[in-house]
């Protein structure tokens, strides 16, 4: 059973993201066009789960299906679209998890809704630290079931999510 653990801002993780981003690029060479950090650990500040988000951004996410046994070899788990169309989804680590990748197409609304988050909380300290309190309560109030976690997140994620496609769009 995974345990809900969250953690203040670590600096190695923008170092463990671009160590992995190394590794996917070398699998997805041509099929590649962008590798991003995403999710609370890309967000300076910010405490999160220890699990490094990245979303590389390929020309047709239908080939990344390819890759799946090189995928499998570095330690990941294929798991599909994982319940969002137009993506594929890695884990690694099991109950452990280390790294959770997101393959989108160029041009998924996806990619901008995970671009505007990101870089939204990196600039408003206030909300970051407002989603940051939230998430050590909902961690501390259901240590062993993670979807009472995501789904006590759901809706601040959603208002920020929505101020932050504004900002992102006047940028």
């Amino acid at each position: 059973m995974r345990k809900v653990e969250v953690c203040p801002y670590n600096e190695k993780w923008a170092t463990m993201f671009l160590n992995e981003a190394k590794k996917l690029h070398e699998i997805f060479t041509t099929e590649i066009i962008e590798i991003y950090h995403i999710g609370s650990t890309s967000v300076p500040r910010l405490k999160a789960k220890p699990i490094i988000d990245i979303m590389p951004v390929v020309k047709n996410v239908s080939a990344v299906d390819n890759f799946n046994e090189q995928m499998k070899a570095i330690g990941y788990v294929p798991k599909g679209e994982n319940g969002i169309a137009g993506r594929r989804f890695f884990q690694k680590g099991g109950d452990n998890r280390s790294h959770h990748v997101h393959v989108f197409q160029n041009g998924s609304q996806e990619i901008v809704r995970h671009l505007a988050f990101r870089d939204y909380l990196r600039v408003h300290p206030v909300e970051r630290e407002n989603y940051a309190e939230l998430k050590e309560k909902l961690a501390a109030q259901f240590p062993y079931n993670m979807e009472a976690y995501i789904q006590g997140k759901n809706d601040l994620v959603k208002e920020i999510e929505e101020r932050a496609l504004g900002w992102y769009s006047g940028k």
